[in-house]
């Protein structure tokens, strides 16, 4: 798969979700989803040897199945593999689900239903909404849209550009498994430690392209400050440089206190400017949508020069 096609595919990938959004019912994740859980009820125990292999049997069959599928469907004809390539890209992104998720919480902030704006921000969080203020709903739905960009876009993207259909696969299987194991709690602190290693493994470089994609796409000054000064407080390696410096890009103030399971937790400050709102919000969402656009052109443009001098 050269250069052209990779960058052609992927171009037609992100139409595909944008105009599809997520399968409402069938997405191969649920289905995966639902052997990941039944791998963990087979192979759980306090071991962080049980959870590798549980993540090993998870994800390599189904990612040298991928791998195959990409060498022998171009082999056998382009267009065939150009197909696979473009609904596997399809499968591993959700930037329209992000806008379906985050654009009715900024809605109902807009119209003033703050019970609205909870019920649908708890679609995309874990804290406690019924606790949360209007500017801490939209702060929460902000945050998920800055953090998601990079998980759930961006990073699927790099993957894919990197190795191919099995690279967004594999990406997208092992963020999955981290989304269901990889939570320092007594079930997984141990058993979940490959998943949630792997996957900060996986996001180390995307992550840091995306801060620099949000930085570039807004205030870049404030995104390189609050980057700069703010990251390393955050718990995460790979939110913290994300989050950082797209509210800085945005201008807008997160972070600090959130309720989780009943108790207030303590997080540091991000960003730095205005207050979050609903305008946070679809600015944060309008982040991303040019950030894709410009990778995606970039990719473009690279795969087409290859090209050209490949056949000069």
């Amino acid at each position: 798969m050269n250069a052209a096609s990779l960058s052609a595919t992927m171009l037609c990938g992100v139409l595909l979700d944008a105009w599809l959004g997520e399968p409402r019912r069938l997405h191969p994740l649920i289905g995966f989803g639902r052997f990941a859980r039944a791998l963990e009820s087979g192979l759980h125990a306090d071991s962080r040897g049980r959870g590798l292999m549980a993540w090993l049997l998870a994800v390599l069959p189904l990612s040298a199945a991928a791998w195959w599928l990409q060498r022998n469907l171009f082999a056998y004809s382009f267009w065939l593999g150009a197909a696979y390539a473009t609904f596997a890209l399809y499968l591993a992104i959700g930037l329209r689900s992000l806008d379906e998720h985050a654009a009715p919480v900024a809605a109902a902030l807009q119209a003033g239903d703050l019970a609205g704006a909870r019920a649908a921000v708890g679609r995309i969080v874990s804290r406690d909404v019924d606790a949360l203020d209007a500017e801490r709903v939209a702060a929460a739905a902000t945050e998920s849209v800055l953090e998601n960009g990079s998980d759930a876009v961006f990073s699927a993207l790099f993957w894919f550009a990197v190795l191919g259909p099995v690279g967004a696969v594999l990406y997208r299987l092992a963020n999955t498994l981290d989304a269901m194991w990889g939570y320092r709690t007594p079930r997984y602190e141990r058993f979940g430690w490959a998943a949630a290693r792997i996957d900060d493994a996986l996001n180390l470089i995307p992550a840091r392209l995306t801060a620099l994609t949000y930085a570039a796409l807004g205030d870049t000054a404030s995104a390189w400050r609050c980057w700069r000064t703010q990251a390393r407080h955050w718990d995460s390696p790979n939110a913290g440089p994300v989050m950082a410096a797209g509210a800085g890009a945005l201008r807008v103030r997160l972070g600090g206190a959130a309720p989780y399971h009943g108790v207030w937790e303590t997080r540091p400050l991000l960003g730095e400017g205005d207050a979050p709102s609903a305008d946070s919000i679809r600015r944060a969402l309008g982040l991303v949508k040019r950030g894709v656009a410009v990778w995606v052109l970039a990719f473009l443009a690279v795969g087409w020069v290859g090209w050209w001098y490949a056949h000069a």
